[in-house]
Formats: C-alpha cells, sequence, structure tokens
C-alpha cells in the first residue's frame, strides 16, 4: 500500500491501528486457504475413479471426514440431546409455531437474495409474506401468507451466487454447520450481513430477543430432522457420501427453480 502523502513523520495507512486488523485477518485467510490446499487429495489417474472424484467434488474429503466424524461426536452429546428434550416437552403445534416465526424471520434475507437473483416476482411474493405473517400471523407465529396464496420459498446469497453461473466451488463439511461449499459459505457470510436482526439496537430487550430467536431457531431446526438423521445413521452405508451427495442435489435443483422461474411480475389475479 502506498503510504500517505506529506511529512516523512506520518505513518504509512498500513501501519494504521485501523489497517492490522484487515492485514491480520488477510494472513490468517491466506495461512488458512493455504494449509487447506495443502490437505487437497490429488485426482486419480484411472478414468473411472477420475470421473468418480469429479462428481464428488470432493478434493479435500479426507479432512471432510475428519469434520464430520467431529461434529457428529459433539451432536451426540450436546444438540441432539437437547433437540429430543425439546420435542419431549414442547408440543408439535406449539415447535410449528415457533419454526413459522422463525421462517418469516428470515423472510427479508429471502426477499434481498431474490431482488440480487433478478427475481421481483419472488421478491414480491416474500415480502407480502413476510407482511402478511408479521401482522395477521401474530408476529410470523402463523403462516397465513400460505393459505392467502404465497407459499414460503427458500433463496440464501449461494443460491443467488449458483444463479448468476459463480461455481459453487469443492464441497466442505463444516463443524457444527454442516455441508458447504466455497460458495455457500461466502453466502453465509453475505445472508448474515442482509438479515436485519442482526442489527437490533441495544435496549428494551431487542437484543436478548436476537439471541433467543437465535438460539430457538438452531434447537427447533435440529428437531425437525431428529428422526431422518437418526435413520441415515442407522441405514446408509456411508452416511457422508449420502449427505454430500443429497446436499449436492438439492442446491442444484433448488437454483434451477429461482433460475427457470419466469412468472410475470405483475400477479394473475391483478391481470
Amino acid at each position: 500500500m502506498r503510504a500517505v502523502t506529506g511529512s516523512n513523520l506520518q505513518p504509512s495507512r498500513s501501519c494504521t491501528p485501523a489497517r492490522r486488523p484487515r492485514r491480520i485477518t488477510r494472513l490468517i485467510a491466506g495461512l488458512g486457504l493455504a494449509a487447506l490446499a495443502g490437505c487437497a487429495a490429488p485426482p486419480p489417474k484411472d478414468p473411472e475413479a477420475l470421473a468418480e472424484y469429479r462428481e464428488a467434488n470432493d478434493p479435500y474429503e479426507s479432512l471432510n471426514r475428519k469434520m464430520y466424524d467431529v461434529s457428529m461426536t459433539l451432536d451426540k452429546y450436546s444438540m441432539r440431546p437437547v433437540a429430543k428434550a425439546y420435542v419431549w416437552a414442547v408440543p408439535y403445534r406449539v415447535r410449528q409455531s415457533l419454526g413459522n416465526m422463525v421462517q418469516t424471520m428470515n423472510e427479508p434475507v429471502v426477499f434481498f437474495n431474490d431482488v440480487g437473483a433478478g427475481k421481483p416476482r419472488r421478491a414480491g411474493d416474500a415480502f407480502v409474506r413476510w407482511c402478511i405473517n408479521m401482522v395477521a400471523g401474530v408476529g410470523g407465529l402463523i403462516d397465513v401468507a400460505k393459505y392467502a396464496g404465497y407459499p414460503h420459498h427458500d433463496n440464501d446469497a449461494g443460491l443467488t451466487l449458483a444463479t448468476w453461473s459463480v461455481p459453487s466451488g469443492p464441497y466442505l463439511f463444516l463443524p457444527m454447520m454442516g455441508p458447504s461449499s466455497f460458495r455457500d459459505g461466502a453466502g453465509y457470510g453475505i445472508d448474515v450481513g442482509l438479515s436485519p436482526w442482526n442489527y437490533v439496537p441495544r435496549g428494551y430487550g431487542l437484543l436478548t430477543f436476537n439471541w433467543a430467536y437465535n438460539i430457538m431457531g438452531t434447537i427447533n431446526g435440529r428437531a425437525d430432522h431428529l428422526d431422518a438423521l437418526d435413520q441415515l445413521q442407522k441405514d446408509a452405508l456411508d452416511p457422508y457420501a449420502t449427505i454430500r451427495s443429497a446436499y449436492q442435489q438439492q442446491r442444484k435443483a433448488q437454483a434451477e427453480a429461482i433460475r427457470n422461474d419466469h412468472r410475470a411480475t405483475v400477479p394473475d389475479w391483478y391481470n
């Protein structure tokens, strides 16, 4: 970086305290990527094995499997017991209402990503869903919008990037976060920045609500997949590979659904 012009006594911009955290962050990120690159398995030379290698898109499989094992062990002794206790203690209808609230609170992120994907009709649906459920749905506890003809649809920054043909990059399994990729990992960071609930002011209990909302959403989400994950661990010959394949297929299908949504901007009832 260039130094600030003027007296030689003035420090360069790269040496100011405001710049040091950025340089340290970039250094750590660079070292992390370098270490990750060193964990990549070389492509096999056998044509059939090479085709499977490319289809899996998992050059860091050895490291990913270790992260998977760590995550499953942590989940076994932390999130799974909490989720089971949650299912036992909280009636289904209440859990469903709390899930509706979490979904409604995430609608602004869906809206911004629909706009970013260039899909105004989908963005309009997300906005209407948020308005209806926040008012008529008692803060999102009841999904009134679904019965009004506005069912929920998924979108996030990773999918938005996919609709703009940004490659996913290698598959990753992140501890306590699950399956991901370079693109989806970056998308998660973008979504955190898009969520208005991460900007709530201190005071009036809003910060406490934000923490409670995030914790409750995590527990509720784990409870929703309690039986499915238990069954997968029991029946699948290779649970890791099954999760990887299901995740990649789901993300591809979701991106295609967004890309192929060519509905007119104005709803049919308006005409």
